[in-house]
């Protein structure tokens, strides 16, 4: 149907505008909670929009991978909403292409992308900043797919609108113990997908970044897209973990306006009250060293195994 079509483009349309509201939103609340002032909301549409007007200034060292990476990324990000829920509770034309799986290899293949441009770049940072990228996904990638399995154990599927259904109609399988635990291993790992890690730095002035280090070499036009990509990437996570694992209800089950209008009033509701909870987590959190970055992680794959644990023996 034609009100289907015009859902879907709107879901990614939701991604794409919004996802920088969500990185300022997260951003001012950091900065109230440590006593300062911040930058502003909209801070991350003004950055795009200078980064846009800006030149591109290309390392000499550089090869095709390091225009490639941006464009690739920047379109995976626009594949993923398709497959989620993100203003309906049923699927969209195109959202049979992929499950939670196939958007969780996407997502991974922009990553991957920007990490062969982190090395391609010809800068020292750039090489740093790839290879801890690496590091973290050798635990952050199995744990992943060890939630995934979790889910599909607990639905019986791993589409996410199966899972949202179950969530939303039985409540008992929803405050389970399987569901809890899958719940907390995915928290940590949208932690360390989104850099707010006590290992990480959201800033390209220190030296311990990750994020920051494999785009140093990036001006203009593409880095506007990497930090775009990167925010849109945030966004599905957050979707994902709000409309499939944790707040499944208030999503549009009919397709009609108001209804649209109001699961995105709902959406935004559903952030604000997991952003605070991350910006709290981030900041209560002392700094960690580096190499101390398989504490969290190997506790979300413990956390897994114990969701698959408790789903067998339920």
């Amino acid at each position: 149907m034609v009100r289907d079509i015009l859902l879907q483009i709107a879901q990614v349309a939701t991604v794409v505008i919004f996802a920088p509201l969500l990185q300022g939103l997260i951003l001012q609340w950091q900065e109230r909670v440590q006593r300062a002032q911040g930058p502003g909301i909209w801070q991350p549409y003004r950055d795009l929009w200078k980064l846009f007007h800006k030149e591109i200034v290309v390392p000499q060292t550089a090869g095709f991978i390091y225009w490639l990476a941006p464009i690739l990324a920047f379109t995976c990000m626009l594949t993923v909403p398709m497959l989620i829920p993100v203003l309906t509770n049923y699927p969209l034309p195109q959202s049979d292409m992929g499950d939670l799986l196939g958007g969780g290899f996407v997502l991974t293949l922009g990553a991957f992308m920007i990490s062969l441009a982190g090395l391609d770049s010809g800068s020292a940072y750039g090489g740093i900043g790839s290879s801890r990228s690496v590091m973290l996904g050798i635990l952050a990638e199995p744990t992943l797919i060890l939630v995934f399995v979790g889910i599909t154990l607990l639905a019986k599927s791993m589409l996410p609108f199966v899972v949202n259904h179950l969530l939303v109609q039985q409540p008992e399988v929803y405050w389970g113990p399987a569901h809890l635990f899958l719940v907390a291993a995915f928290f940590i790992l949208l932690l360390v997908e989104t850099d707010r890690l006590p290992i990480h730095s959201s800033t390209h002035i220190e030296v311990y970044m990750i994020e920051e280090a494999r785009i140093l070499e990036y001006s203009g036009p593409l880095l506007a897209l990497l930090k775009w990509g990167s925010m849109m990437k945030q966004f599905i996570l957050y979707t994902i973990f709000c409309n499939v694992l944790v707040l499944p209800w208030g999503l549009s089950y009919k397709g009609e306006a108001l209804g649209v209008l109001g699961s995105l009033l709902a959406l935004g509701l559903k952030f604000m009250l997991v952003s605070l909870v991350v910006v709290f987590v981030e900041t209560a959190q002392s700094r960690l060293r580096y190499y101390r970055y398989q504490e969290p992680l190997a506790a979300s794959f413990l956390l897994a195994i114990l969701a698959i644990v408790a789903n067998q023996v339920r």
